[in-house]
């Protein structure tokens, strides 16, 4: 009986073949080892990241329901949505969150720009590539502190760089500090330094997998270097661009750092008024306070990241309207 007649007649087919030879354990060991050891490999990441990052996300979500005094062995009664309450109407975090939407404007908007700029640049058949596309890299690898450290000095109200030299063409110094616009402006400065070159990096790497095809027609159809790099070049790293996008909001949201190293008052509160005490400097800060520290920090935490989660699906909405428009 074939096994088209078995499956007919619902009968067991006949083996005609040669029958097939039963594995030994080396060989099942060897197919084991093939199916399972790549998801081993890579567990321990997993394992770890819900150690030290999905359990401490979902346990402060958990905290942000109860109260904690201070000095407490173990949280409180629960009260509900009070904390977020308590977070929403404090004056003080309003000024963070202006301040850090602020910061953030003034830093990743121009950053992303110049570094798509470099990076088209850098993309050219210029001497010595290696060398300047290395060299943009530098200011990444200065720790962070020291940045700080150097941009306050530059920055500084009395004895600063840059009040030197606007001093010295005839204008007014600049309240670095003080002035609300003008330390959201020092701060972003330094964000803008360290990551320029990072993100100057990734854009690059996805001009490279552009195809020279498309340049070379695009040449032979007459459209000069600034019309191909902006017809063929943004168009071909459309994903990349929106990548660093979000990832420069999810920094951006997040900048602690700097503001808190540019900081010259011994309480650290983001300036005598606030007017530069970001969102997490204010979580920071609330940690610290006499009342609920922890659950209205918590609370304060997840309220930053629902507004990344806003900020990065608005983002993904108007790149995929500007994608779809491009394509009709």
């Amino acid at each position: 009986m074939t096994t088209i007649e078995a499956l007919r007649t619902g009968e067991p087919a006949q083996q005609t073949g040669p029958p097939t030879p039963r594995l030994t354990w080396r060989q099942k060991l060897s197919q084991w080892d093939f199916r399972f050891s790549p998801y081993l490999y890579f567990l321990p990441f997993f394992l770890a990241f819900l150690l030290v990052g999905v359990y401490p996300m979902a346990y402060s979500g958990y905290l942000s329901f109860f109260s904690w005094p201070r000095y407490g062995a173990d949280h409180g009664p629960g009260v509900g949505f009070a904390n977020y309450a308590h977070v929403l109407t404090d004056p003080v975090f309003h000024k963070a969150f202006w301040n850090t939407i602020g910061i953030f404007l003034l830093s990743s908007v121009p950053q992303v720009l110049i570094a798509t700029v470099i990076a088209g640049m850098l993309d050219t058949p210029l001497r010595g590539r290696t060398w300047w596309r290395m060299s943009v890299l530098l200011p990444f690898v200065v720790a962070p502190a020291a940045t700080a450290l150097i941009f306050g000095s530059l920055f500084a109200d009395k004895s600063g760089l840059v009040n030197e030299i606007i001093r010295a063409v005839g204008l007014p110094g600049v309240s670095w500090h003080s002035d609300r616009f003008a330390s959201w402006t020092a701060i972003a400065t330094m964000v803008n330094y360290r990551w320029t070159g990072y993100n100057t990096l990734i854009i690059l790497a996805a001009m490279q997998a552009v195809p020279r095809q498309l340049y070379e027609a695009a040449a032979l159809d007459g459209a000069s270097r600034v019309r191909q790099f902006l017809h063929v070049t943004l168009p071909s790293i459309r994903p990349t661009m929106f990548f660093v996008i979000v990832t420069a909001t999810i920094g951006g949201m997040q900048i602690f750092t700097e503001p808190r190293l540019f900081d010259t008052n011994l309480q650290f509160q983001g300036g005598a008024n606030y007017q530069y005490q970001t969102l997490t400097m204010y979580v920071f800060n609330t940690s610290n306070s006499g009342t609920d520290p922890y659950p209205r920090a918590a609370a304060a935490t997840w309220l930053i990241v629902l507004l990344i989660i806003g900020i990065a699906l608005l983002q993904f909405l108007v790149t995929r309207h500007l994608q779809r428009r491009a394509e009709r």
